[in-house]
């Protein structure tokens, strides 16, 4: 049994092994396609615009802000800083 070690032990000591598979780098959650990300991110600000838009015309009116009115133009100032 001690021959058959040392016998594995020399074939083994001049053969380099290949590496196995190791971790692989990590992509990006949606790929990192800077075209992807441009289009999705001026959507978002052009969604923005479109929902300042709504209580904006109503104020240029003279009609006060409603509470609804001004969550709305936070909701849209957050949705176009997202972008």
């Amino acid at each position: 049994a001690a021959m058959s070690r040392g016998a594995e032990a020399a074939a083994g000591a001049g053969s380099v092994s290949p590496p196995g598979p190791g971790p692989s780098p990590r992509q990006p959650l949606f790929g990192g396609c800077l075209s992807c990300r441009f289009v999705c991110g001026t959507g978002l600000v052009m969604a923005g615009v479109w929902l300042y838009q709504g209580p904006r015309k109503s104020m240029k009116r003279g009609i006060p802000p409603s509470l609804g009115a001004i969550a709305q133009i936070t909701f849209a100032i957050s949705e176009g800083t997202a972008g």
